[in-house]
């Protein structure tokens, strides 16, 4: 890794040992070009700890070693290309214009490019450049200047107006975007301040951003498509964990985005060994016939005797859910709809999936109490973010 003043450091060898090398992954870069740009930055790297900071060999002050800088010489432009690819977020003490000309042959896609930040030489304004919402630049931008007592300068219309960011709503929670095919015009209807509907038929209820600002008249709530079937609308936000009919998606999705949040708790017991494959086969099937969105599913709840199960643990590594495990004391502690001596006998359970599901959604009814498919028993729990109807 670069950092020693004593050492001499071409551009390339700190793009391989500080870069593509690096085992110390932050997600920020702040990089330096001119003197003044150098103190400036110096302070933020103290204040921002998930950063490191480069700058050119010639600024050097002798404790670079000391607090992790790197270092480097020749241009800047050599290393931008492994500075998207390494960081989440890039803050650049350099001219605007410099920047807009160093990134643009290196563009892909706003769910790709990382947020960037220019401040300029005196640390005055932090202005967020790129990937404002989904890269991070704006509340990054924000961030930057609370600490160096700068003036954020962030052009987004949604931020600007205090409204809804359609590609970030929930995010916060964990809620996915199905496609950001619409993100577009829905975002333009909008800040445009059209008639835009909210359809809400799961998950947190607290999303709005803006404590000191109520939700704007353009934007009418309802608690599910059968309500807002009716309505006028020119664009609609739909958060659902259920699946939806081909009428719903033509109704509500022609000039729609589709939330799901995460409000399903998948309850499993299997036998000793059962494969992967058969336990993802059953969940399929089981949502399926349930209309639930697999995007939905936040986690699966099981016993402690199957928290090492080869199987449950490799779907849940698939798709990055959490597995939960729970001792048989606490399943016996929540109610069943039918308890099981034989179970009993083996675990010391009456049950396994029905009450590892109401425990970890933290509701005392399931939607689906229990159903056995071969060496797999599945439950389902809907988080109390739920509307239970």
């Amino acid at each position: 890794m670069s950092g020693s003043v004593k050492d001499s450091h071409t551009t390339e060898e700190v793009l391989h040992k500080s870069l593509v090398n690096n085992e110390d992954q932050r997600p920020y870069a702040i990089v330096a070009i001119t003197k003044h740009g150098v103190e400036k930055a110096r302070t933020l790297h103290r204040l921002l700890p998930a950063s490191h900071l480069y700058y050119m060999e010639k600024f050097a002050c002798g404790d670079e070693k000391e607090l992790d800088i790197r270092m480097f010489t020749g241009s800047v432009r050599l290393l931008f290309p492994d500075f998207f690819k390494q960081y989440s977020g890039l803050i650049f003490f350099i001219s605007l214009g410099a920047v807009v000309r160093m990134m643009a042959p290196l563009l892909q896609d706003k769910k790709l490019d990382p947020g960037i930040v220019v401040v300029d030489d005196r640390g005055k304004h932090a202005i967020s450049v790129l990937s404002g919402h989904l890269g991070g630049a704006n509340e990054l931008t924000r961030e930057v200047s609370r600490l160096i007592d700068a003036h954020a300068v962030v052009t987004t219309a949604s931020d600007v107006q205090k409204t809804i960011p359609v590609d970030l709503l929930g995010r916060k929670f964990g809620w996915t975007l199905t496609s950001f095919e619409k993100v577009t015009p829905v975002s333009a209807s909008v800040v445009n301040e059209e008639p835009v509907a909210i359809i809400q038929e799961s998950g947190e209820k607290n999303w709005w951003m803006y404590p000191d600002k109520t939700l704007p008249d353009h934007f009418q709530l309802y608690s599910s498509m059968k309500e807002a079937w009716e309505a006028d609308f020119k664009a609609v936000l739909l958060i659902t964990h259920r699946l939806l009919s081909k009428a719903e998606e033509e109704r509500f999705l022609t000039n729609g985005v589709l939330y799901r949040p995460k409000t399903i708790v998948l309850g499993i017991g299997c036998n000793r060994g059962t494969s992967a494959t058969e336990i993802e086969s059953v969940i399929d099937k089981v949502l399926m016939e349930q209309e639930l969105a697999k995007a939905s599913i936040r986690n699966i709840a099981t016993i402690t005797l199957k928290q090492d199960e080869e199987g449950l643990l490799e779907v849940c590594n698939k798709y990055g859910w959490e597995l939960v495990a729970y001792t048989p004391e606490e399943l016996n502690e929540m109610p069943m709809s039918e308890k099981s001596d034989t179970v009993y006998r083996y675990t010391g359970a009456y049950g396994v999936s029905e009450p590892a599901a109401l425990r970890s959604a933290g509701v005392t009814k399931p939607l689906l109490a229990k159903v056995k498919s071969g060496n797999v028993t599945i439950s389902i729990a809907l988080t109390n973010d739920i509307d239970h109807k």
